[in-house]
């Protein structure tokens, strides 16, 4: 009898890591049986989701306190579908607050189901008491960085170091082609903005990004582009200046290539602009002020020389 897994993802980028990992299990094993919770990347992969997981990526205490009905009733609902499924492997990708409550409600009802963590908490950001918590939650850790295992070691719990995920989806991209597509020429310098995948981002980063885009754009050989994720393209075109071109996720590589600078909400997204040595601005919001952001160059030169 071939082996059950489950996937778990709540939001894009989550969604994302649950597509390219059962792409790999099952290039490992063709008969394995994947089921999950996630989005359409997972859906591509005949991973059709078992819960609704709209409106579940939030950001903050406060989005967190707004959402908290839709939250328990997706933690509910998954929890529901995976003892139902009656997987041997539970794989909760990221999504901090809402895979801890799936991880604490399946080993409530069913603690023979074996539950892995795929991407921890930042621990060693801050709030490391959530190692603890963690290691009572669940059976093993798939992390990014090697330095996160000595944070789960005093409470015993396995860790494997996977490296992290935006190194395994680089590809090159075509910035010439990109620049053809859209008629730029050469020399005209590319501002690619990147709010997030979140609706939480775009509402509190976002503004602050488009109005450091407009700052740059003073100078009438700059373009400014955005890459909007699937799940909130509506939300970003309703935001952007009239003059900024909306390409799709597909075009994600070649608009990294063709950029001159980009200006990002920090996240998953950074490492794959920095891995095109591309000059980056990075954005994050302040925890518990909705209408506040803070940004940061990493770059000391002028931006779009």
């Amino acid at each position: 009898m071939s082996q059950r897994i489950f996937l778990v993802a709540a939001e894009s980028s989550g969604d994302a890591l649950g597509a390219d990992l059962a792409r790999a299990l099952r290039d490992r094993d063709g008969a394995l049986d994947i089921q999950g919770v996630g989005g359409p990347l997972m859906a591509e992969q005949g991973i059709a989701s078992q819960a609704d997981i709209k409106g579940l990526a939030i950001l903050g205490f406060i989005d967190g306190l707004l959402a908290f009905s839709r939250v328990k009733a997706a933690v509910r609902a998954t929890v529901a579908a995976i003892l139902k499924a009656k997987p041997d492997v539970v794989v909760l990708i990221d999504s901090w607050g809402f895979t801890l409550r799936v991880a604490q409600g399946v080993r409530a009802a069913a603690p023979e189901i074996k539950l892995v963590k795929y991407i921890g908490p930042q621990v060693w950001a801050t709030r490391p008491g959530r190692a603890k918590t963690l290691a009572a939650a669940v059976d093993h850790l798939i992390c990014i960085h090697d330095f996160e295992v000595p944070f789960y070691e005093p409470y015993g719990l396995g860790c494997t170091v996977c490296g992290h995920p935006a190194l395994g989806r680089f590809k090159p991209g075509d910035g010439a082609a990109l620049r053809a597509r859209q008629g730029y020429t050469a020399k005209e310098k590319i501002i690619l903005v990147l709010p997030g995948s979140r609706s939480a981002e775009i509402r509190r980063i976002g503004p602050t990004l488009w109005a450091a885009a407009e700052l740059l754009d003073r100078d009438r050989d700059v373009r400014i582009i955005t890459v909007a994720a699937n799940s909130v393209r509506d939300q970003v075109t309703a935001q952007v200046p009239a003059a900024v071109r909306i390409l799709d996720e597909s075009e994600k590589e070649d608009a990294f290539d063709a950029a001159t600078v980009a200006l990002a909400a920090s996240g998953t997204v950074t490492t794959e602009v920095a891995l095109k040595a591309r000059r980056l601005w990075l954005a994050t919001s302040l925890a518990g002020s909705p209408g506040r952001s803070r940004g940061r160059s990493c770059s000391r030169r002028n931006t779009l020389r």
